[in-house]
């Protein structure tokens, strides 16, 4: 593999060369002036990309349609408070691959996940942008279904190339009003609408992911404490809710709205890594409530 050291003549040669294995047109290369630049597209068009992998699940189920290997990968901005995986957030770390020797990985599932296919998740997939957009052009060759799994905090150059190319983009939403997302994670979710934006223009399908976090994103009680018993009361008080719903119900590009129930089945990683846990008095949304909700996104 070359380094940035490597002269701008030898680069070139190789990397066109490789465009033209790939049946893509080389033209754009001799007008780079440095074999940096080279290097960039190179990075995003070889199998010898490396990543950093947190984990992988061979045969996920809630991660897209069917059945799928999820590859989740190291390193997120986000402080979601309401994170079950706290261990992903640091960027160093993970086990380093590259593209080719996790695709090789992948294809002995293949007769798994014909009907499905793979996720990239996180952590933030799109902080590793390179190593995500040249793993979906590899699965894409393998005739391989590809979704990524994204806040959309990354929604430029090459991240966004990335977020383009996936068949399908689990888009995290994580709260519909700007101040509370700021406390509930750190960040606003400005870039996420424009993602969802850029997928709308382009006609290519996203599914919503919504947290449902009591108190934050979710009102399940009265003024009392009580959880509601009426369901028109319990609208009057979820608002915001509804209306974010409503919101995104006008993109054609929205196939479905997940309301994924808060729960704390992360909380002991916040105790091994010496973290606080923010949420620990926060109790599960009920059922009844959750119901309403998801009611109102289909």
């Amino acid at each position: 593999m070359f380094s940035a050291r490597s002269s701008y003549a030898e680069i070139l040669r190789s990397v066109s060369a490789g465009a033209k294995r790939r049946g893509l047109s080389d033209e754009i290369f001799p007008h780079m002036r440095t074999s940096e630049e080279i290097l960039r597209v190179m990075s995003i068009m070889t199998d010898s990309v490396k990543g950093y992998v947190h984990s992988i699940e061979t045969l996920g189920a809630v991660d897209g349609p069917g059945l799928r290997f999820v590859v989740f990968l190291q390193g997120c901005p986000l402080r979601c408070k309401f994170c079950h995986n706290p261990d992903t957030w640091r960027f160093e770390g993970g086990e380093e691959v590259t593209v080719g020797e996790q695709v090789k990985q992948i294809l002995r599932y293949r007769s798994y996940i014909k009907s499905g296919g793979v996720t990239i998740s996180g952590g933030e997939p799109l902080r590793q942008a390179e190593f995500c957009l040249a793993m979906i052009r590899a699965l894409h060759e393998e005739g391989i279904h590809v979704a990524i799994d994204t806040s959309g905090i990354y929604c430029e150059g090459v991240a966004l190339q990335a977020a383009m190319e996936a068949d399908l983009l689990l888009l995290d939403i994580k709260s519909f009003d700007a101040d509370k997302a700021k406390a509930l994670t750190g960040f606003s979710t400005d870039h996420a609408w424009r993602l969802l934006g850029e997928r709308e223009a382009a006609g290519k399908t996203v599914w919503i992911r919504h947290v449902l976090v009591p108190g934050y994103t979710l009102i399940d009680k009265d003024a009392q404490g009580k959880i509601f018993e009426e369901e028109e009361a319990w609208k009057k008080a979820n608002a915001e809710l509804l209306e974010g719903i409503r919101r995104l119900k006008k993109y054609a590009c929205v196939e479905r709205i997940d309301l994924l129930p808060f729960h704390k089945m992360g909380e002991f990683k916040y105790e091994e890594l010496h973290l606080p846990y923010e949420l620990k008095e926060t109790e599960e949304p009920d059922e009844k409530v959750i119901e309403w909700a998801e009611a109102a996104a289909r």
